[in-house]
């Protein structure tokens, strides 16, 4: 059996390159940790998915797949998906905001929601989903 490495987020998971559904549920199950190159797009290359934190549950304040189903996950039932099937389309799918990415974080938009990608973390390099918000609440 292969030893699982630490990361900043936990234990590193190998096993669901390319597999995002699976990661997200496998996620789900741990609480805790990374799946490395769960997500993939060809003009940003691989994105980890990491479980994050729910850092103020009141506010649904946070990072990470665990702070995207705290404050998104009864929109995105309402739209007649699951997290894990949702989250992999707007990555896919969702047009790229050159004006509202730069150095640190890349903007990912469907007509419903927006995804951040995280490119830095701590002074590292470091790709992951960080964040969504649901545009039907605001306007742009």
């Amino acid at each position: 059996m292969e030893e699982l490495q630490l990361g900043e987020f936990g234990p590193i998971f190998t096993q669901f390159r390319g597999k995002p559904k699976e990661a997200i549920k496998y996620l789900r199950q741990q609480e805790q940790g990374e799946c490395i190159a769960s997500l993939h797009r060809d003009d940003i290359g691989d994105i980890d998915i990491v479980w994050g934190e729910v850092t103020d549950p009141i506010k649904h304040k946070g990072f990470g797949l665990s702070h995207i189903i705290d404050k998104h996950e009864a929109e995105i039932k309402q739209l007649g998906f699951e997290v894990e099937d949702f989250v992999p389309i707007v990555v896919q799918f969702g047009e790229l905001k050159e004006k509202k990415s730069d150095d640190k974080k890349i903007t990912l938009e469907s007509q419903m929601f927006r995804v951040i990608i995280q490119k830095k973390w701590n002074g590292k390099d470091k790709t992951f989903l960080l964040s969504a918000f649901d545009l039907r609440k605001k306007p742009r």
